[in-house]
């Protein structure tokens, strides 16, 4: 099947590689000039592990391309995917959908013949009949359908959700359109994964009530945590514990500084904000969002706690900033709140990120970038353990001990116990929802 991907953005250019996967014939359209150049030179915008050698394979067999000219590609498909941005709108919180009403203005104008417009984006609810008003608006005459078919893909491990979902979720409003999108995802059908097919409504709040209860999932935990510290439990006991309850799940029960991203504070923001217009406040997601917000900062107490109440003329080293590992995104990370509350309070920051200068040179004025957590923790006063990437999971605790001025630890993803950090000659620690420690003999 022909297949337009509008957007070649982290959904749009995933989606696209992975459909071309399947056999379809895909071309991915973006209004960038700079970045359909970079795509065609075989160069990927975005970090996301494997990317890069399936796109170049699905290129190679003439599956998959890149062009700026919507309407052509429009034109030659069948199906037509919209996955551009729906950023959180200032001053409401709802999500901005002037790109995907205007990406639906453009399809409406260049279709010809039977299409099936579909939104990947990820969209309000009555988003997907608002797109089929202004297609119909613009194109009296056009035949289509409109379609909703929501991602659910974790950054970082994208591919291999693409390629083996828990669920592909289709919303339809008719028969025609459904055998269209049943065919799209028939590999996936073969190999027996679930597909669900429902309405748009449904399609769409399928989206947000997964996001939304994910978040509320992380929060909780780390709501627990904080309760946790001043009773002298372990969080992390506690999160093995309830999560071995099959009604629960031990999946989303890590402690840490709260979620990031570009999905789920975006998201639970414009749940909130679709139960405020419909007179039904979503008072758990509202007060996740506030919870959420409320660990950040609960996180810079913790550092400053561990310099006795000022980090004012303190090196700290900072170790990951992107909101999770395995990807290069920057957005409504943890770190975003943390960093600049250190720097404005005085300390001298540096960070460390195997992927996270891209974004966070621009994002983070004002620190010092390394590519290496010993150099950056030399003469440091504190070491604060922010993103867990694989290789801050075995660092030598030791050797970082040693190089530092006052050994002294915030591990914010809880990867170390206080044991190992006292043994490795560290005189402080603190973790998120356990006990710490620290030494009489570390006096400021």
């Amino acid at each position: 099947m022909k297949i337009a991907m509008i957007g070649t953005g982290y959904v749009g250019l995933v989606s696209g590689v992975c459909f071309s996967d399947f056999g379809h014939e895909v071309i991915c359209v973006d209004k960038d000039p700079g970045k359909i150049e970079m795509l065609n030179r075989g160069e990927v915008p975005i970090y996301e592990p494997g990317l890069d050698e399936l796109m170049a394979k699905n290129v190679a067999a003439g599956r998959l391309s890149f062009t700026g000219d919507l309407a052509k590609a429009v034109r030659e498909s069948e199906a037509v995917f919209i996955a551009v941005g729906t950023p959180t709108r200032r001053g409401d919180g709802h999500a901005d959908l002037t790109f995907v009403y205007a990406a639906a203005e453009e399809i409406a104008e260049a279709m010809d013949g039977y299409t099936v417009v579909v939104t990947k984006s990820t969209v309000p609810l009555g988003t997907n009949r608002k797109v089929k008003q202004i297609i119909h608006k613009t194109r009296p005459e056009a035949e289509f359908d409109v379609a909703s078919n929501p991602e659910f893909l974790r950054e970082g491990a994208a591919i291999d959700d693409f390629m083996r979902p828990d669920r592909v979720v289709v919303g339809v409003q008719n028969e025609r359109a459904s055998e269209v999108m049943d065919e799209i995802y028939r590999p996936l059908f073969l190999r027996d994964f679930p597909i669900v097919t429902t309405d748009l409504e449904s399609a769409e709040m399928i989206k947000y009530a997964a996001n939304a209860f994910l978040a509320a999932k992380i929060t909780f935990i780390n709501e627990i945590a904080a309760l946790c510290e001043r009773v002298g439990a372990d969080v992390k006991q506690v999160s093995k514990g309830i999560g071995l309850d099959g009604r629960i799940g031990n999946k989303f029960l890590h402690a840490g500084p709260g979620y990031g991203g570009s999905c789920f504070p975006k998201d639970t923001r414009a749940l909130a904000r679709i139960g405020q217009e419909h007179g039904l406040p979503m008072q758990i997601t509202e007060a996740v969002i506030t919870v959420n917000d409320e660990m950040k900062r609960r996180m810079i107490d913790k550092i400053m706690d561990l310099c006795s109440g000022s980090v004012n003329g303190k090196t700290i080293t900072v170790l990951g900033v992107t909101f999770k590992p395995n990807t290069d995104d920057m957005r409504d990370a943890p770190s975003l709140t943390i960093i600049p509350a250190l720097v404005g309070n005085g300390a001298k920051v540096r960070v460390v990120d195997p992927q996270g200068l891209s974004e966070g040179e621009a994002l983070l004025p004002g620190v010092h970038w390394f590519d290496d957590a010993y150099k950056a923790a030399q003469n440091a006063d504190v070491v604060v353990l922010l993103t867990e990437w694989n290789e801050f999971r075995a660092l030598d605790l030791k050797r970082l001990a040693k190089r530092m001025a006052t050994p002294r630890m915030a591990d914010l993803r809880n990867i170390y116990s206080p044991r190992d950090a006292k043994r490795a000659g560290f005189v402080a620690y603190t973790g998120v929802g356990r006990v710490g420690f620290e030494l009489e003999s570390d006096a400021d």
